[in-house]
């Protein structure tokens, strides 16, 4: 069984992230279970979305950032 060390820092932003992770996956064409098992996906789709995700929090980061320096 995997070991899941991975914590939100607000953990009121699940869900938010979470239907970023369906959005992503959506706009790459691939599909998720609704059910949250997705043990049939490749290793590359993962880390597609995985990717993807990052980049838009990389961008909202910097978004906000630019904001601030005004």
């Amino acid at each position: 069984m995997a070991n899941n060390n991975n914590t939100l820092v607000v953990p009121q932003a699940k869900a938010a992230l979470n239907q970023m992770k369906f959005e992503v996956a959506q706009e790459l064409g691939i599909q998720l279970q609704p059910n949250g098992y997705n043990g049939n996906l490749a290793t590359r789709d993962a880390g597609s979305i995985g990717g993807n995700i990052t980049k838009r929090l990389v961008q909202i980061a910097e978004q906000q950032l630019q904001g601030y320096s005004r």
